[in-house]
């Protein structure tokens, strides 16, 4: 599916692998919507692109914040849609406070997989009645990550949330053919997001260096070529595709 002209949703989309996707499918003729936290710097970026990119201030977890995001496209039909919007905020099971926080599980499964999950249903009803492309009513791609593989020491949380990611693709590519739309996911690695970005150099290379090939952090430009692929391959679907330079994760 090419999209020249065609509306594309992505949460997450002010920072780190979302801007990338953004900017790229920007630069590729379509009209990008951003759906980020009020407090995120989406309306920035959006007005950086300019012509064919707006923000919408969006918390994934609610229900009417999607709706109003998804409205933005107005005449021109929504074809994509990329769910990077998440958080991973580290804690063991057992700490040194005691257990693991309970509220804390519940929120990152809220963000990273209800939130995945209430953006799919949503768009998915909206592309339903959508005239065919290439075949295709829509495609969605979300974010799992190798956490889902390959949790370490204090990603209970996190790995949860994206193995449910993971576990949610074929379903939703199988549920979602009889309207034809296109579900994958992308599973990445080791990337230059914010978080990593913040750590010192020697603590960047050391990690880029567990890396088989290539031994450096992957570029968030690398993520939204795959997604930008994956839209674009009619036979792509109800995958989970795995983007981390051949690396499984240790304990720690």
């Amino acid at each position: 599916m090419q999209l020249d002209n065609q509306g594309v949703l992505v949460t997450g989309g002010a920072s780190g692998l979302g801007l990338a996707t953004v900017q790229r499918f920007h630069k590729a003729g379509a009209h990008v919507v951003i759906a980020d936290l009020p407090g995120s710097p989406g309306e920035a970026v959006a007005s950086d692109l300019g012509e064919r990119c707006e923000f919408a201030p969006t918390d994934v977890t609610q229900e009417t914040d999607v709706q109003q995001a998804l409205a933005r496209f107005g005449q021109t039909p929504l074809r994509a849609v990329v769910n990077c919007a998440g958080i991973a905020p580290p804690k063991r099971i057992i700490g040194r406070n005691g257990p693991h926080d309970l509220d804390h599980f519940r929120k990152v499964i809220e963000v990273n997989l209800i939130g995945t999950f209430n953006v799919l249903r949503l768009a998915a009803d909206t592309m339903r009645v959508n005239e065919l492309s290439d075949g295709d009513r829509g495609v969605i791609v979300m974010t799992a990550s190798i956490a889902a593989f390959d949790g370490q020491i204090g990603q209970a949380a996190y790995s949860s949330s994206k193995a449910g990611v993971h576990g949610l693709t074929l379903t939703a590519a199988r549920d979602l053919a009889e309207h034809n739309i296109r579900v994958c996911a992308v599973a990445p690695g080791i990337f230059e997001t914010p978080m990593l970005l913040g750590l010192p150099p020697a603590a960047q290379q050391a990690l880029g260096a567990q890396i088989p090939h290539p031994s450096r952090l992957g570029k968030p430009e690398e993520f939204a070529q795959l997604v930008e692929h994956i839209v674009e391959n009619p036979m792509l679907n109800g995958e989970t595709i795995r983007l981390d330079g051949a690396i499984r994760m240790p304990p720690k």
